[in-house]
């Protein structure tokens, strides 16, 4: 656990970025933007050269994640949250054919990918997502800045990093300082205590803290531009068909089984039944390819993981279709909590601790906010994280290829199922269970310190190596 308490707000949580992947496309991105930000202190006119070296995970999979791509576009000034995807790709494979990188309107420097990002299987101490720049001046000076891509989008540098004097585990990067937050927890024991002690729901209570950071009606525009970024994401997912890049020529499955739904909405009540399964299913699937092409999505709280909770969303709204914006709001505040929880004490990362922290995080979150807007008790919504981040831990992530393709996009659909599931059978107790969040939370962490490396984000185990077998 963390020594100290760090506030993480919900606008932390959920961030829109470009896929396929938080860790290694948005975080590098991020890191690179700040680099290229670092450099504008400096005398430009005489940067000579810009080495990149990706490090452990970033380099086992950085291909196949798009790293090198993330890192010339934060390089050439584009932002994760704003920038048009095809317009990136475009810019950077401009830089690809002319070797040359536009640092500032005015300076340019020659950067071939190929011969300036170097890519380093081994790992660095702190996060095995590690990426260090190197800029070279004709004076013959360097600056040198290591950056780590935690998850979730979340970027630590190596002089915050000396500054926080932090144990390595679990990452604390981009936390904030508690400031006069109302209700400080870093533990759902502290949650629980607060909302009996102050009679608030969990949602209640977070929205009191968000309201210390910024007005209100800030955090809650941020949040609508949030819900309608994941709408857009399944929106796009249902109707743009084919085959996803990377080389394993996965055809997009959304397209068509969003078709199939569609047609089949007359048929008897018990086939509409089971297709309520595939209603999850196919928006799950539908973020998750979109993330797969590299489209704008929402890390919730990864890019990995991202299709969990519009799934969920967008399953309450079939059934309740008078559904307020309120709603969602309840849903996204009561998710961030568990988020929080998860980052602080153990990690949300895949490389660091496997999918377990990235969709077992997500199920825990989307079960929580369904059950908060299913009327669930505190301890109900405490129970329902339990039981959706209890069964899956132990999760290996180990992408085929290095692709978030698979198992990754119909891990999402699986999750989003699960998280239901975990919602129901929390809402049919009384919040009473023998295993509490945390020590769900603790076990993940302690699994995620067992697990070997070849099961976290390398392509080196598990499913990635029987593909190749095959």
């Amino acid at each position: 656990m963390l020594d100290s308490y760090s506030y993480i707000s919900v606008l932390d949580i959920f961030k829109i970025g470009v896929g396929p992947s938080s860790s290694h496309t948005t975080g590098p991105m991020i890191a690179a933007g700040q680099f290229r930000r670092h450099l504008h202190g400096l005398e430009l006119n005489q940067l000579l050269r810009i080495d990149v070296h990706l490090y452990g995970s970033l380099s086992s999979t950085g291909i196949g994640h798009a790293t090198d791509t993330a890192v010339m576009a934060g390089l050439l000034g584009l932002e994760p949250a704003t920038v048009d995807p095809e317009q990136m790709r475009a810019q950077v494979k401009e830089v690809r054919h002319g070797h040359k990188l536009s640092i500032s309107a005015d300076q340019s420097v020659e950067f071939d990918p190929a011969r300036n990002i170097i890519f380093k299987p081994v790992g660095l101490a702190y996060h095995p997502n590690a990426l260090r720049f190197k800029a070279v001046f004709s004076d013959g000076s360097k600056t040198v800045k290591t950056y780590y891509s935690v998850g979730g989008g979340f970027v630590i540098d190596d002089d915050e990093l000396s500054a926080s004097a932090q144990a390595p585990w679990p990452s604390d990067a981009g936390l904030q300082a508690p400031g006069q937050v109302p209700y400080p927890f870093s533990s759902a024991a502290d949650l629980l205590r607060l909302c009996a002690e102050h009679q608030l729901s969990i949602s209640e209570l977070v929205m009191a803290n968000e309201q210390t950071l910024r007005p209100w009606t800030e955090t809650e525009a941020a949040l609508r531009g949030i819900w309608q970024a994941m709408q857009d994401c399944v929106h796009q997912g249902l109707v743009n068909p084919g085959v996803l890049p990377g080389g394993l020529d996965v055809k997009r499955r959304a397209p068509d089984l969003y078709q199939r739904l569609l047609a089949s909405r007359n048929q008897p009540a018990p086939v509409l039944t089971m297709q309520g399964m595939d209603w999850v299913n196919v928006y799950a699937m539908a973020v998750n390819e979109e993330n797969a092409a590299g489209g704008k999505v929402v890390t919730a709280p990864t890019n990995g993981a991202a299709g969990i909770i519009p799934a969920v969303l967008h399953f309450y709204i079939a059934l309740f279709p008078d559904y307020s914006f309120d709603d969602i709001v309840r849903f996204l505040l009561t998710a961030s909590a568990i988020a929080k929880l998860c980052k602080m004490n153990a990690s949300i990362s895949g490389a660091e601790v496997g999918c377990q922290g990235e969709v077992g995080s997500a199920c825990a979150m989307a079960a929580a906010g369904l059950a908060a807007l299913m009327g669930a008790t505190p301890q109900q919504v405490e129970n329902a994280a339990e039981i959706g981040l209890e069964h899956n831990l132990g999760l290996t992530c180990d992408p085929v290829g290095g692709l978030v393709q698979i198992p990754c996009i119909e891990r999402n659909a699986i999750a989003g199922v699960k998280a239901i599931n975990a919602a129901r059978l929390a809402m049919h107790g009384d919040g009473k269970h023998h295993i509490s969040l945390d020590q769900a939370i603790r076990t993940m962490r302690d699994t995620g310190r067992d697990m070997h490396d070849k099961y976290k984000e390398t392509s080196l185990g598990g499913l990635a190596v029987a593909f190749t077998e095959c």
